[in-house]
């Protein structure tokens, strides 16, 4: 059984990849609203946080795991052996920029994300200098379900003005991909946006994992929201959300 694990309901941008390219597999996508975003924890409390939550789904028959979530991505080299595979996100992204060598490579990210450095650092060990961007208002505003306000072009508008005309950016956090209409009203018409959620899923595929199981939704907050802004924000209707404690 494969596992999402996100802080909210960016990772379902992988969820429906994976539906479409690697078809009926087993998936329990686990998003953990009901406490502090991670991108706002200290690095301790996210390790335990995620350790944590990671053995519970260990517990309920995740065999593989992905982590979709950019912030907690930067924590996956402090995390405990439990024993399975984990995948984040933050070597995929890297891998499919690189790989479209940009002439210039712009990235809006999550705080911890781009605070971190570790996105500069790999772009830089591959000779790729990169401009980055904190656009942590547009995740929190995806979550709510909102993709096309006047609220979400302004705040776009404003985040992207300074790498307006590279010639690709990053995206570095997996609620964009639900807004990337807002963000092309914003740069320079060559612009190109990088998800690099079909780059992961690639690398899923060497897992082979056997089709077949159901699926669960799992949340530590509101399920009706989560529904609710999944819908929104990628056209996937949700049936069942169970509200868990982890």
């Amino acid at each position: 059984m494969l596992g999402i694990l996100d802080w909210g309901i960016g990772g379902v941008s992988i969820y429906k990849l994976i539906k479409e390219q690697l078809g009926p597999v087993a998936v329990t996508y686990f998003s953990d609203t009901g406490v502090t975003p991670y991108g706002k924890m200290s690095r301790p409390e996210l390790v335990a946080r995620l350790d944590a939550v990671i053995e519970y789904l260990k517990s309920h028959g995740v065999t593989h795991l992905i982590i979709g979530c950019n912030a907690a991505s930067t924590a996956i080299s402090l995390l405990a052996d439990h024993g399975i595979p984990v995948e984040g996100v933050i070597e995929s992204a890297v891998e499919a920029a690189a790989k479209l060598k940009p002439t210039r490579l712009g990235l809006i990210g999550g705080r911890r994300t781009v605070v971190s450095g570790v996105y500069r650092r790999a772009f830089a060990a591959r000779g790729i200098a990169v401009e980055q961007r904190i656009a942590q208002p547009l995740s929190g505003l995806i979550e709510s379900g909102d993709t096309s306000s006047e609220k979400v072009h302004d705040e776009a508008k404003r985040i992207l003005a300074p790498i307006k005309k590279c010639s690709h950016i990053l995206l570095a956090c997996t609620h964009y991909p639900a807004i990337v209409p807002v963000l092309k009203d914003h740069v320079s018409s060559k612009t190109i946006f990088i998800d690099p959620a079909s780059h992961l899923i690639s690398k899923i595929a060497k897992w082979k994992l056997k089709p077949g199981g159901g699926e669960d939704f799992l949340t530590t907050g509101d399920a009706e929201a989560m529904k609710k802004a999944a819908k929104a924000a990628f056209g996937i209707k949700i049936e069942k959300v169970k509200r868990v404690v982890v």
